[in-house]
């Protein structure tokens, strides 16, 4: 959970051309697949794609990530830049230590679009409860595919690696029988 102060002040909104004035507000945000969800449900697209967001479309995503009660809309547009710069390094911090050695054969073709959906599915397939659709997403999403990792069946070793194994196999035979084949 990330914690931000909204200080109170008098702010000019470009779009309606009009001044707003907003109460001093402490918000309480969580980057989960239950704020993806929301922003999904409202946009109609997909938020983990690498398109760049527009601001209304981040100060919205705000808005779903917000967990605090009885907030005034007016308080998204009164964040300061620096504020969402924080926003911005709590949503790409990835909250675990685990990490992958990428498999550049993952890398070829075209790349899945994720989704909430999609998310659900990789929970529901993996036997995930949905209790985790709280965790911090990209936690979330590291479980995931932890947990395809180790429930994957072992890959098949090449026709090589077999000769080599069953060449060192014989050879320790043949060593601790005292034999020559």
């Amino acid at each position: 959970m990330l914690k931000i102060h909204v200080p109170k002040g008098r702010f000019f909104k470009n779009q309606t051309n009009e001044f707003f004035y907003t109460e001093e507000t402490d918000l309480e945000l969580e980057h989960s697949l239950i704020s993806l969800s929301k922003w999904e449900s409202k946009w109609h697209k997909p938020f983990l794609d690498k398109k760049e967001k527009t601001e209304e479309e981040l100060l919205d995503y705000i808005r779903c990530m917000t967990i605090s009660k009885n907030v005034d809309s007016k308080v998204y547009y009164a964040i300061e830049e620096d504020t969402l710069i924080q926003i911005k390094a709590y949503i790409d911090d990835p909250m675990t230590a685990t990490w992958f050695a990428e498999d550049k054969s993952r890398r070829r073709g075209p790349q899945e679009v994720i989704t909430a959906e999609i998310i659900y599915y990789w929970m529901i397939s993996q036997n995930i409860p949905v209790q985790f659709e709280k965790w911090h997403l990209n936690r979330l999403l590291t479980l995931i595919r932890v947990c395809g990792i180790k429930n994957a069946p072992p890959k098949k070793m090449k026709r090589s690696q077999i000769h080599q194994q069953n060449h060192s196999l014989n050879a320790a035979r043949r060593a601790a029988y005292h034999s020559r084949g």
